[in-house]
């Protein structure tokens, strides 16, 4: 197990046996030719059968995504660490202090201690839903800043000018507001015009990004759609937060990374008792948040089975909980449903990388 450590700059791996003794250490810089020194440094480790070599990154994706594509492309096994087992790894190392060569041993240890860690693959159509859709996020963010900052310089201008509630979302009554500045004058006045403009570029950027996520998500997703209370955005936000879901093992393990399986917190005769999961992936959490009640308005079966449990004396916001939990088996099984069927694509065979 080779594990890295990796900054801006430069990439240190620390070459580790099956037991976790130390090997070799190795330091390249973050471009083609120290990837490339890399993968030839790591030859002298590879399997005699030409498996590759298996490589643990800590999972920083801005900083290791350009070494994930170049290690897998040499046909290498990448395997993401989270962050959080590193703490306890440095902690039982009998090496005291911290630095490069430290925290890429204790990212293969991690690595070689839990056997379930995600592993990286290339590129496909999960990651070009994923930065649309992140980037649509970004611009409705800035769209929200700039309606409250002209919303100010309205009311400056004039009081009585009435705009509707998430009014500045739609283009005529962008158009109305831009025909309306004409009868003032001076520097706000030339500021909220200006703002209405960037308003409306917004929008139909927003807008054309919708669009092309809709064909994406139902060429590839049809089944999650099919799910009530699904829409187009939550659909795309579950398609690239999951990036395949041949990568989770069953239901149980899709819960766990979606952030909907409770935390155990048993002990003694207090066995079976558990507590809300704050960990997951939060993008995932909230999209199930944001069908489940749909789902709870009486769109779909969850309106049922909310009022059961409210029946049983369960509040609303644990009600909620457990149908998210419902749900998550509902997408892993629509997801699983579109892979047998072909729909989502196999994950790619692996590159070689040309010296």
């Amino acid at each position: 197990m080779i594990g890295a450590d990796s900054h801006k700059r430069t990439h240190t791996v620390v070459a580790l046996d099956e037991v976790g003794r130390r090997l070799a250490t190795k330091t390249v810089r973050t471009n083609d030719e120290g990837h490339l020194a890399l993968v030839e440094w790591a030859a002298q480790f590879a399997d005699r059968d030409d498996e590759g070599v298996r490589f643990a990154l800590e999972d920083c994706r801005h900083l290791t995504r350009r070494l994930e594509s170049d290690l897998l492309a040499a046909g290498h096994r990448v395997i993401r660490v989270p962050t959080r087992l590193m703490a306890g790894v440095r902690q039982s190392s009998r090496e005291p202090g911290k630095s490069d060569p430290i925290d890429a041993e204790a990212v293969a240890l991690a690595a070689l201690r839990h056997a379930d860690l995600p592993v990286a693959e290339l590129d496909g159509p999960a990651r070009e839903v994923k930065l649309l859709s992140d980037h649509r996020r970004d611009l409705v963010v800035q769209r929200t800043r700039i309606a409250a900052q002209v919303r100010w310089h309205l009311h400056e201008l004039d009081p009585d000018l009435q705009v509707p509630s998430r009014g500045l979302r739609r283009q005529c009554v962008v158009a109305e507001l831009l025909e309306e500045m004409d009868r003032f004058e001076g520097v706000v006045a030339r500021l909220a015009r200006g703002l209405l403009e960037r308003c409306s570029e917004l929008t139909d950027q927003i807008n054309t990004l919708e669009k092309e996520l809709r064909d994406l998500v139902r060429q590839l997703a049809p089944s999650l759609l099919d799910i009530p209370g699904c829409g187009v955005l939550s659909a795309a936000v579950i398609v690239g937060e999951t990036a395949g879901v041949h990568r989770f093992r069953n239901k149980d393990a899709y819960a766990r990374f979606t952030g909907t399986a409770p935390v155990p917190v048993w002990s003694g005769s207090s066995k079976g008792k558990v507590r809300l999961n704050r960990g997951g992936n939060r993008s995932m959490n909230c999209a199930l948040h944001m069908i489940a009640v749909t789902q709870a308005r009486g769109v779909g079966p969850g309106k049922t089975y909310l009022d059961k449990q409210l029946a049983r004396g369960k509040d609303r916001v644990a009600g909620l909980r457990l149908l998210r939990r419902r749900l998550s088996d509902a997408v892993f099984t629509a997801l699983r449903a579109d892979l047998r069927a072909g729909v989502v694509e196999a994950p790619a065979e692996p590159l070689r990388l040309a010296a």
